[in-house]
């Protein structure tokens, strides 16, 4: 879908992305690529890296094939309480089974181990898994600047692979995150150097400072000739090989060469150094230096007022690049750069972070913008003994983990708005890199068993003293209040795939850099182990005016992805929603925690409810509120709608199961992935019934701007039910078709207002 040039970049998995249909973007693949095995990285084969190779890309293990090992100084205390700490641990093992083939979640046992899965904490007292202490001594004053010494600079100082080898021994993450890793390692390097959109420079990195085989330098070199444009394929455009006009290309490229050059810089000869820092400074840093030095070009837009995933990574690339070779640049670019980078991105990045901890892009963007926010910070801290106010600058950046843990449903993502083109660069593991930095021992533990937990940034964030379970004593429902985004996540189980989960989002339509949708009101629902209500995903991001604006005039909310009639929410006399809304919400919750144990039953009086007012979304209604709420012990659904509308009013919902449609309208049968979920129209007005469509424009939209088309949707249906103008209340039932349950066991719910919603309203 995306090629070089695409406005922009962030999806977290790639091409072979188990939530992604690349024909159609939508979240629930047919037969996806099956992984190597239960535990491959499925998405981010080693070091392939769209678009200027970023450099969160596999790398390799340290038990096959070693020239010589370095030595281990990572463990103390006795060898006996070292010994049966570790007999411990790996009796425990990998808590997931398995991952799921097609949407690549863990799969957790039907068990109790109240030892294992206790509390999260770290427990630095288990020597046996900790890491040393940093022996380097920094400045009291620090500065960006001032950098250690020795090498590596970046993310993994040479105390830290040193201390490797011991601790993959002994904890069974590093040690299966390596045989994968090194698996999917020595697979690409039988590749022919790469063209411009792939990448393989950390891997090799990673590869030769593992084993000190010297044929991973020379492969590292390959792809650094080929990137500088002197390598045997066509590289890049033919003036600006690093792709300023799309400066996330340039700053990602700078990363990876400035690792390469910081984790191979004893191997590298001086000339091969040179040649590093000039290919760096010509694609990299000089133009990044202009940017700040006032280049009136249009490359330096993400400078201000950017609160997201550009501003993240553009810093974040340059900032690597510019410690790399700090010290040896006689061109003075690297230390310039440091001091514009580093304040610019306290002032934009760390505030793509709401108050409740929501990410302001979208749920995808932030896989983006949290690795380029992490990579940046580690490299800081590890280089110069700092994050300079990276990590405190946003008082709540800290709460940022719990957004993206109650955003993932037990199949994926509640993916609303823009997604990025398909790519390879990013993966959830700053969660595992905040969960240190924050004490934050939770957030480590639900990324460590996903599957892009395997890539290098894991090996160095990952903190080995960790314990327990994620879900031990973590609340079902979380409600993120913060006006922009305004959404709730309500769930039935945190380990259990087939768990019963619904998010509904509101907040404002603008303000979300241009990557929203017009979706006040729009949900997502799983159940019985697949997505019935999902996400369509982004349009072509190279479609005209697909970027113009969030103006309501804007020729984004011309195409069928980003128009209200897209989202699975309330359309009004066809029109789009009203951009300037505000919506409020209230909502509650039973509190319900699952506890140490994966097996997992709510009890019956176990519920939790979201109500938005609408009505400001909207142009031709007096009032309208959307509500949604757990019935019957967190069983069903209830989604109720209370209008009262002076247009036509449609309900929708895109939903990828086959759908059927009794005869007298008001029950749905939708069957996908083999299970089946019941639809009832209940307590509506007379008429009311369902009807089906396929996913695309309605007749009489707008047209489209000259020349552009909407992508296609195929095997998407829409589920929809029109209504005359008035006022009423449509009640729309979910009942997933749960093994063992029978007709009787299901409740039909009384009708509420949604005003005297409460915990105990639908007893």
């Amino acid at each position: 879908m995306a090629s070089y040039n695409a406005i922009d970049n962030g999806s977290p998995y790639g091409s072979g992305d188990p939530y992604y249909n690349a024909s159609t973007g939508y979240i629930t693949p047919t037969n996806p690529k099956k992984p190597l095995s239960k535990w491959i990285k499925f998405g981010i084969p080693v070091a392939v890296l769209v678009i200027a190779g970023a450099v969160v890309a596999g790398v390799v293990a340290s038990h096959h094939g070693h020239s010589s090992s370095p030595s281990s100084s990572s463990s103390s205390g006795s060898p006996a309480a070292a010994s049966s700490a570790v007999s411990a641990k790996n009796a425990v093992g990998i808590f997931p089974t398995a991952t799921d083939s097609e949407f690549m979640v863990p799969i957790y046992p039907s068990t109790t181990n109240a030892a294992a899965y206790s509390t999260p904490t770290f427990n630095p007292s288990n020597v046996a898994f900790a890491w040393p202490k940093d022996p380097f001594t920094f400045s009291s004053n620090p500065s960006p600047t001032a950098v250690r010494t020795d090498r590596p600079r970046l993310i993994a100082p040479k105390y830290k692979w040193d201390a490797l080898p011991s601790l993959i021994a002994n904890d069974p993450y590093l040690k299966r995150w390596n045989e994968t890793i090194f698996g999917n390692a020595t697979a690409y390097f039988s590749l022919p150097p790469v063209a411009y959109h792939l990448d393989g420079l950390v891997a090799f990195a990673y590869v030769y400072r593992m084993t000190n085989d010297t044929k991973w330098v020379d492969r590292t070199w390959a792809e650094i000739q080929n990137a500088a444009g002197n390598g045997t394929t066509s590289f890049g455009p033919t003036n600006d090989k690093w792709n300023t006009i799309h400066f996330l290309d340039t700053a990602e490229f700078s990363a990876a060469f400035g690792i390469a050059y910081d984790w191979l810089y004893d191997i590298w000869s001086d000339e091969q150094k040179s040649q590093i820092r000039f290919t760096l400074n010509l694609y990299g840093l000089g133009p990044g230096l202009s940017v700040y030095q006032g280049d009136p070009s249009s490359v330096g837009w993400w400078r201000n007022g950017i609160y997201g995933n550009w501003n993240c990574v553009c810093n974040g690339g340059l900032t690597l690049g510019a410690l790399a070779i700090l010290g040896d640049d006689t061109t003075g670019n690297a230390e310039a750069l440091l001091g514009f980078t580093v304040d610019n991105a306290k002032q934009n990045c760390a505030l793509a972070v709401t108050n409740d901890g929501t990410w302001n892009e979208t749920a995808n963007y932030w896989y983006f913008g949290t690795t380029g926010h992490a990579e940046m910070s580690s490299s800081l801290i590890t280089a110069a003994g700092s994050d300079f106010g990276l990590l405190t600058t946003n008082s709540n950046l800290n709460l940022t983990g719990l957004y993206h843990m109650y955003a993932f449903g037990p199949t994926s993502l509640f993916n609303y708005g823009d997604h990025g083109p398909n790519k390879f660069s990013t993966t959830a593991n700053s969660m595992i890199f905040y969960a240190s930095q924050y004490n934050a021992p939770r957030y480590a533990l639900f990324q460590r068993d996903q599957a892009d937990a395997a890539e290098p940034w894991s090996m160095f964030w990952y903190d080995p003293t960790i314990s327990g379970a994620f879900w031990n004593d973590a609340p079902l429902d979380h409600f993120f209040d913060y006006a922009g985004d305004q959404w709730g996540s309500m769930r039935s189980s945190w380990t259990d795939i087939n768990a019963l989960y619904v998010a509904i989002k509101g907040g404002t339509l603008q303000g979300h850099q241009a990557h929203g949708d017009l979706d006040c009101g729009d949900f997502v629902l799983d159940a019985l182990g697949t997505r019935w209500a999902g996400e369509l995903g982004s349009g072509d991001y190279l479609s005209t005016g697909y970027f113009e604006s969030e103006l309501q005039s804007s020729s984004r909310w011309l195409y069928y992805r980003k128009r209200t009639e897209g989202q699975n929410t309330i359309l009004v006399n066809q029109q789009n929603q009203d951009v300037t809304a505000h919506p409020t919400m209230t909502h509650d919750s039973s509190g319900t925690l699952q506890g140490s144990s994966t097996v997992f039953k709510a009890s019956s009086d176990s519920t939790a409810f979201s109500v938005f007012d609408l009505a400001s979304a909207y142009f031709n209604v007096t009032s309208f509120s959307r509500g949604v709420r757990f019935l019957n012990g967190r069983q069903q659904v209830l989604l109720q709608d209370d209008i009262n509308a002076q247009g036509s009013v449609m309900w929708r919902m895109h939903t990828n199961a086959t759908v059927s449609i009794d005869q007298s309208g008001t029950s749905a049968t939708l069957t996908l992935d083999s299970q089946t979920l019941k639809m009832e129209i209940v307590n509506a007005p007379s008429g009311a019934q369902f009807a089906k469509g396929e996913a695309v424009r309605l007749s009489g939209d707008p047209p489209l701007p000259s020349g552009q088309s909407d992508q296609p949707n195929p095997d998407v249906t829409v589920l929809s039910i029109s209504l005359p103008a008035g006022q009423y209340s449509l009640q729309v039932l979910f009942n997933p078709q749960w093994p063992g349950l029978g007709a009787s066991d299901y409740v039909t719910p009384k009708s509420v207002p949604l005003g005297s919603w409460s915990l105990t309203s639908h007893n």
